[in-house]
């Protein structure tokens, strides 16, 4: 067990603990955020990861006494958050960023993390997916040309692979199915060819997939069992990460942004059976499961060596996220209502 995972606790008891736990900076983030100049500017914060990250690293500026002024954009539709992520020291911008006249209206900033990004709800509405996935990125380069970018991708960029071979690689061929992920390639290429033309340095974080209790394919997974619904084996294999861990290895791949980009795959270093993983949730249920189907060869993976080998492995450990879920579902802890659809297969979300 390392000194990280001998810090977290039992269980999370509430939405408050569950905050701290999130935004709890580690020595290495520490450090790391010493090299930063200010300001740091997240773009797209107010999704499910942002506030968070946006904490996290002001949590991190101030335990390490380093001035960084961290400044959080997104359209804030959420009833509250622009004023709590003030209350915790973050400075908030209301933008659309489809809107020209707003991304040029953005302060300057050294160093971007780039969270924008559209995916449910494109089989309805396609056309809106492939405008915030592709005309935001070509404005946001174009802005920030000489500043130095973490631009977050997702692991749909790449086609089913075979289980066996242990994971897509970012050298692979990024030919995948489906209208979002053909449009997350797009952007891709907006931020590669931008990157090319200016020689502004960007790392390309391909995520498989943030986890918390709110929301995640192990959230998703643990409800089924609990609720006593069946599990589809189809998709029999995954990838997942804390987003605690998630967001810390987003702000330091910082210092893996390049021209022409890097790109990383970015999870816990293990493929994960769903089937596994549902029969241990029965156990801390106390309830038998469900099973449909049968597991595909294939499923959609991603083999995270390189990136853990410069960041080092996320400190969040599987079972760790088994227990605190397991406990959080079985105490009515709350739902975001946004199920991954992890069982996809055709790539329509």
């Amino acid at each position: 067990m390392t000194a990280a995972e001998q810090q977290l606790p039992e269980r999370i008891d509430s939405e408050q603990q569950l905050e701290e736990v999130l935004t709890l900076p580690s020595p290495r983030l520490i450090e790391f955020v010493k090299t930063l100049a200010s300001p740091l500017l997240i773009l797209g914060a107010g999704g499910k990861m942002g506030p968070t990250l946006a904490v996290l690293v002001k949590k991190a500026a101030a335990v390490s006494n380093h001035p960084m002024h961290v400044i959080a954009a997104s359209r804030f539709s959420e009833p509250g958050l622009a004023g709590r992520l003030n209350r915790s020291g973050v400075e908030t911008v209301a933008c659309d960023l489809l809107q020209p006249q707003a991304v040029q209206g953005l302060p300057e900033a050294p160093n971007i993390l780039y969270l924008v990004g559209l995916k449910f709800g494109t089989a309805q509405n396609p056309s809106s997916t492939w405008a915030i996935n592709t005309i935001v990125p070509t404005r946001v380069a174009q802005r920030y040309r000489d500043s130095r970018i973490v631009a977050l991708s997702t692991g749909n960029v790449y086609p089913l692979s075979d289980v066996t071979t242990g994971g897509s690689r970012e050298s692979d061929a990024l030919t995948p199915v489906g209208e979002y992920a053909n449009s997350a390639v797009a952007r891709e290429r907006i931020f590669e060819f931008h990157s090319r033309l200016t020689e502004t340095p960007i790392a390309l974080i391909r995520l498989f997939y943030a986890v918390e209790l709110r929301y995640g394919i192990l959230v998703d997974i643990a409800r089924k069992v609990h609720d006593g619904a069946p599990i589809d084996l189809a998709n029999g294999y995954f990838n997942c990460i804390w987003q605690g861990d998630a967001n810390e290895m987003v702000v330091r791949a910082l210092a893996l942004a390049e021209s022409p980009p890097s790109a990383w795959n970015l999870c816990r270093p293990e493929i994960f059976s769903v089937r596994v993983v549902a029969s241990r949730f029965g156990e801390l249920f106390g309830r038998a499961v469900q099973f449909t189907g049968r597991e595909a060869p294939t499923a959609l993976l991603g083999n995270s060596g390189p990136l853990c080998s410069h960041l080092g492995t996320p400190a969040v450990p599987l079972e760790g996220m088994l227990r605190w879920i397991a406990d959080w579902v079985k105490r009515g802890g709350r739902d975001l209502g946004k199920p991954t659809h992890f069982e996809s297969r055709d790539g329509r979300y």
